[in-house]
Order: C-alpha cells, then sequence, then structure tokens
C-alpha cells in the first residue's frame, strides 16, 4: 500500500506532458469554442443559437482547465504561444492572470486548513466560531456558500469577487482585473449596439451565466462534499489534504471531457504538475488513488453538498446549521 509521500512519488512519472497532445488539446478546444461562438452570432435559427449557446458555456469551462493547467505548469510551459493565448482566455473569462494565479497557488497550499485556507476558495467557519457571531455576520457567511451566489457565479463570484476586489484590494499589482472587466463591458456593448441584445444574450450571458456556474459549483463541490476532512493548520498534512479534503467527482465521459477531468480532483491536489489529459490514466494505474470520497451532479449529491455549511470539530465532519 501506497501512503503519504510515497503516493506522491509514484504519481511523478506522470508529471510529464505531452507537447503534441497539450497543443492538440488547446487547438481544438479553442476552435470548437470559436465555432459555436461565431454559430451563436450569425446562425438564423434560434433552437441552434440557444444549443451553441449552452455548448460554448461548457466549451468555455474546457478551455478554463487548459489555462488552469498552464498556470500550475503543467502543460506548454516555456511556450511563446500560449503566453499569448493563456493570459488572454484569462481576461476573457473574467479570471485574470494575476489574480488567479495568486488565489489559486495559496489554496492549494492550503487546501482543507481550517483558517488559511479562505482565499480562493470558500470560506469555512467552525461551528463554535459560527455560534459566537452576531446575526448580521452569520447571515454574510451562509449567504458566501448560498446557491444563488454559485448559480449567478458570473457577477458575484468573477465580476465583483474575482475582478472588482482583487483590483480594489491591490490596484498596481490586479491592474489587469480592472482591464478584464472594461474589455468585458465594452465587447458587451460593443455586441449590443452592433448586432442587438438576442445576440448578447446568446453569445455572452448565456455561456458565461453556465460556465461560471459550473465552474463555481465544481470548485464548491471538490473540497465541500460529506465526508471531506478540514485540519487545524498545525495537523495539517499536504497528502492527506489531497486524499481526504479532495473529492473525485463521478461524472459521464462527456462531462469529464468538457470540465478537463478536473473531477480527479485528488490526484491534482497530490501533484498539480500533472496535465489534465494524464489523470484518468493515473487513477486506473495506482489503485491507492482508486479508494477516495465521491460526488457526482446528481441532484441528490447536489443537496447534499449544498446543505454543508460549517465544520463541527467535535464530531469532526461538516454539518448544516
Amino acid at each position: 500500500m501506497l501512503r503519504g509521500k510515497e503516493l506522491i512519488l509514484a504519481t511523478r512519472p506522470y508529471a510529464a506532458e505531452v507537447r503534441s497532445q497539450s497543443w492538440l488539446h488547446t487547438i481544438s478546444t479553442l476552435f470548437l469554442l470559436i465555432a459555436t461562438l461565431a454559430a451563436t452570432l450569425f446562425v438564423p435559427y434560434i433552437f441552434i443559437k440557444l444549443v451553441c449557446s449552452l455548448l460554448l458555456g461548457l466549451l468555455m469551462v474546457r478551455m478554463f482547465i487548459i489555462y488552469h493547467d498552464y498556470q500550475h505548469h503543467a502543460i506548454l510551459n516555456k511556450s511563446r504561444l500560449a503566453a499569448i493565448i493563456m493570459p488572454i482566455y484569462g481576461a476573457y473569462v473574467l479570471a485574470p492572470q494575476s489574480i488567479w494565479k495568486r488565489s489559486h497557488d495559496h489554496h492549494h497550499k492550503h487546501n482543507s486548513k481550517l483558517f488559511t485556507s479562505s482565499i480562493g476558495s470558500y470560506l469555512i467557519l467552525t461551528k463554535n466560531k459560527f455560534a459566537s457571531m452576531s446575526k448580521s455576520e452569520r447571515r454574510a457567511y451562509l449567504l458566501s456558500r448560498n446557491p444563488i451566489v454559485i448559480l449567478f457565479g458570473y457577477i458575484i463570484i468573477f465580476m465583483v469577487g474575482m475582478c472588482l476586489g482583487s483590483f480594489v484590494s491591490n490596484p498596481r499589482k490586479h491592474y489587469d482585473s480592472l482591464l478584464a472587466l472594461l474589455a468585458h463591458f465594452v465587447i458587451s456593448f460593443a455586441v449590443i449596439w452592433f448586432l442587438g441584445w438576442p445576440a448578447w444574450i446568446f453569445a455572452i450571458l448565456i455561456p458565461f451565466l453556465v460556465s461560471s456556474a459550473l465552474g463555481a459549483y465544481l470548485f464548491y463541490a471538490q473540497h465541500n462534499f460529506p465526508g471531506v476532512v478540514f485540519s487545524d493548520n498545525g495537523e495539517w498534512c499536504y497528502e492527506k489534504a489531497a486524499m481526504e479534503s479532495s473529492s473525485f467527482m463521478d461524472l459521464s465521459r462527456v462531462m469529464h471531457w468538457f470540465t478537463g477531468n478536473i473531477g480527479y480532483h485528488h490526484i491534482h491536489h497530490l501533484n498539480s504538475r500533472i496535465p489534465f489529459y494524464r489523470l484518468p490514466e493515473v487513477m486506473r494505474n495506482i489503485p491507492e488513488l482508486q479508494d477516495v470520497k465521491r460526488t457526482s451532479l446528481s441532484i441528490k449529491d447536489v443537496i447534499a453538498c449544498l446543505r454543508l455549511k460549517v465544520w463541527d470539530q467535535d464530531t469532526n465532519q461538516m454539518v448544516g446549521v
């Protein structure tokens, strides 16, 4: 049985990209994304526009995972072309490179720590801390974990939190957040002005609502699920956090493709240098990675995850309030 650091070492041979595959996944995804975007703008049939609009939202999630892997230096490292493409895509989806990389790197270093894990992740409070707060503080905390926030992540998480919030906190460091937000508004205005409101709805509103909501929920459920473990900072262990505090999202092959295999989240946290297209291979070849806590996008599992609000230190589990 592989445990602890031995398990990490067993994943290292897979932390090597196949550059041709990285480019194939990147170029094909960008091609499909641009094609569906064009269809939402120029195909005259409403039903086809709607289908392409929904597909565009899903493709934005897939391309985001490719962007995410690039930020981890798992793929296309030191590529001059990727160094142009990826920051542009990050700005396009309102996750500019400066704030996304800083917050996400922090998340990986502090995943499941009770008192330092909130940067780049959903805030977790203990049951006792929650009980000691004022009513307004409790409402604000519960609102941050409300399904409405996830559903409208396009506005709340990405526009306000990721872009506006980061710029206000440090304008010099996160000036690209303001540029991304301004560019988004300019593009939206141009689409409405030249092509009309329906074009904006199909090309921007629906895809961004779909991609942001799905992305926000995936990120939530990967670390807020029945059986998740949180630790005091002094008791925290990297391997344990990866295996016990990160879920495997049990999806269909189609949804694994659209979500860039990010559902293999325990493996990703164990070794973030593994390219997304190799994660299923790792799970197949290392039996210890198959015995993991699972969730899915079924209604039952979604409700079970969303009911979890605070960490009960007496029972060592997430509970509702």
